[in-house]
């Protein structure tokens, strides 16, 4: 799997030509252009390029032929790179290259004794994915003063002149911007040849962004005063010269994760689950011995089991023996008192019903007492029982955690990684020798966002904020659940997504955090909701309170009067219905 994911990467052709011409024959010659072609060459080897053709202080004939030569080779390339130092020349608007012996006594030997950029544009036409020429030839005209002008409306500019290329995802960077001129720097190397050896071939970086940044540092070290430009323009995908360093899978991201569920559980069953499906590795020998103490916690819990029945069966037979003792001497000495027809014995008999009651009274609560004790050590048992699972699922946590660490530490030393290869370019310039590299960290693995949910969803209910289902889909009813958690835990996180800094805080939390909400009708009892009962006599209002049932009132004279009476129907009536009065008149059935 890790060759199939790397190996479009490596099946890229990059190719690159590198020309820098110091050695005018014909005009100043110039200190940096050959250094800096040196430091762009040896950072594209370094980078891993297929092909870098590094030329040095080439006539009109040799420019040629290696133009042309460099067509073929880029014929069926990915990225092709054409970096230039030396002098360039801007005349109607077009931007010429200058070979070492080119003498350009006059503007009209400029086509023959120069290489046109519209040229070794073209030489890229085959290539497929990125044309880049890069342009460190923004200076002064050296032959500005000695050129003869054969047309009097040629315009000879200062610097280069602005170009918009006709391909796609082909990319001209000058030194600086059209009609500009660049330095060529006091140091080593010019500040563009300097910049672009620090950025252009950082892993996975987008060429916009590394020539932005080479502008910044330019800016920077000119005073502001010279500005590099890139015209052209590259579609949404990132494009960079380097591949980003392909990260290996981790092997047991997956036992992790499952690792961590099983956790959370904390039973035999949930261990015996995980190792039936990773049998091998770091995590199976972590729930082998999460399986381990279970087990030995529940043999001390099955011991304080035993050996509470055992003081049970013993208290209660103890008892048994005890009460047939005390009866057959109760019945001994009441025969004996019969006997006894005297007071004294009459007496000696109260004695003894007395001395047993005590001895009874005594002996059961010393049988009392063995029972309390044999159900304290049965109560300890159990307590040592929640301790050991509780011990369980925190060594189990804190496992993770310590996984997690180790690889917050492998990122941190892949970052080390990316910043020293991003050093590499700066330090290319003294001694142009590469560098080993240094071997890449595994990643950290990635828990997926189902878990993370799930497990959210899980803690939020222990804490009392959830009353959905713990189904790793984040709905309405998480996010207000999320919500009401940070209403009550002063915390701040975003309740649209489950991330893992709220899974840590919610999981934190030992004791419940969202109070209990009954219904109306309802009270909290033991932490739960139960039904209201009210009293005799007394009734549940709206509120959700009893109240007490008010008592009848005495009926007045006015309210008896107005009462309807039932009475006879009178003589001659007929039907022989039922008749009541109202108000002072009589109504009949």
């Amino acid at each position: 799997m890790l060759l199939l994911s790397t190996g479009p990467a490596l099946a890229e052709k990059r190719v690159a030509l590198v020309v820098g011409i110091s050695k005018y024959q014909h005009a100043p010659q110039l200190t940096n252009p050959a250094r800096d072609a040196d430091a762009v060459a040896a950072l594209l080897k370094q980078a891993g390029f297929d092909v870098v053709n590094n030329q040095r202080d080439l006539g009109i004939v040799d420019l040629r032929r290696v133009i042309r030569e460099f067509s073929e080779t880029s014929r069926d390339a990915d990225i092709s790179v054409v970096y230039y130092a030396g002098h360039g020349i801007e005349v109607d608007g077009t931007n010429y290259l200058v070979p070492a012996d080119a003498k350009l006594a006059s503007d009209f030997d400029i086509e023959d004794e120069t290489i046109s950029l519209d040229r070794v544009l073209k030489a890229l036409e085959g290539t497929r994915r990125l044309r880049l020429v890069i342009l460190d030839a923004c200076r002064d005209n050296p032959f500005s003063n000695t050129m003869r002008r054969t047309v009097a409306s040629r315009a000879i500019g200062r610097g280069l002149a602005k170009i918009e290329p006709t391909m796609s995802d082909t990319l001209v960077a000058f030194a600086a911007k059209a009609g500009a001129v660049a330095s060529d720097g006091d140091g080593t190397n010019s500040p563009f040849a300097a910049a672009l050896v620090k950025y252009i071939a950082e892993p996975g970086l987008d060429l916009r962004i590394a020539f932005g940044r080479v502008r910044d540092a330019v800016l920077k070290t000119t005073g502001n005063r010279q500005e590099p430009f890139v015209y052209g323009s590259l579609g949404g995908q990132t494009m960079s010269l380097v591949p980003p360093v392909v990260k290996p899978a981790d092997p047991e991201a997956e036992a992790r994760v499952d690792y961590e569920l099983a956790a959370q559980v904390g039973t035999k069953e949930a261990w015996d689950s995980f190792l039936a499906s990773h049998p091998n590795g770091l995590y199976a020998n972590l729930a082998r011995a999460q399986t381990n103490k279970l087990a030995a916690a529940q043999q001390s819990r099955s011991k304080a089991d035993d050996a509470r029945r055992e003081a049970e069966e013993q208290a209660a037979q103890k008892a048994a023996e005890l009460r047939k003792q005390l009866e057959e001497q109760s019945i001994r000495q009441t025969a004996e008192a019969k006997q006894k027809l005297s007071e004294q014995a009459k007496k000696d008999l109260e004695e003894a019903r007395r001395q047993v009651a005590e001895q009874t009274k005594k002996q059961l609560d010393e049988a009392r007492r063995q029972v309390e004790l044999a159900q304290q050590q049965a109560e300890a048992a159990r307590q040592q029982v929640e301790e050991a699972k509780r011990q369980a699922i925190a060594e189990a946590q804190r496992q993770v955690e310590l996984a997690k660490a180790e690889q917050a530490k492998a990122d941190q030393a892949n970052a080390d990684q990316a910043k020293r290869v991003a050093k590499e370019g700066t330090d290319k310039l003294a001694s142009l020798t590469p560098e080993p590299t240094m071997p890449k960290a595994p990643p950290s693995p990635q828990i997926d966002q189902t878990d993370i949910n799930r497990l959210l969803q899980a803690h939020l209910k222990r804490v009392g904020c959830n009353t959905g289902n713990v189904d790793g889909a984040w709905d309405d009813s998480s996010r207000k659940a999320l919500e009401l958690f940070n209403k009550n835990a002063n915390t701040r996180f975003d309740i649209k997504l489950a991330s893992l800094d709220a899974l840590d805080t919610v999981r934190s939390k030992t004791d419940r955090v969202c109070p209990l909400i009954c219904a109306k009708g309802q009270k909290e009892d033991g932490g739960r909701c139960v039904q209201i009962s009210c009293g005799s006599g007394s009734f549940l209002n709206s509120s959700g309170a009893c109240e007490k049932r008010p008592e009848p009132k005495a009926r007045t004279a006015d309210q008896e009067q107005a009462t309807p009476r039932h009475h006879a129907a009178p003589s001659g009536g007929g039907g022989g219905g039922k008749c009541f009065s109202f108000n002072g008149r009589s109504y009949c059935e």
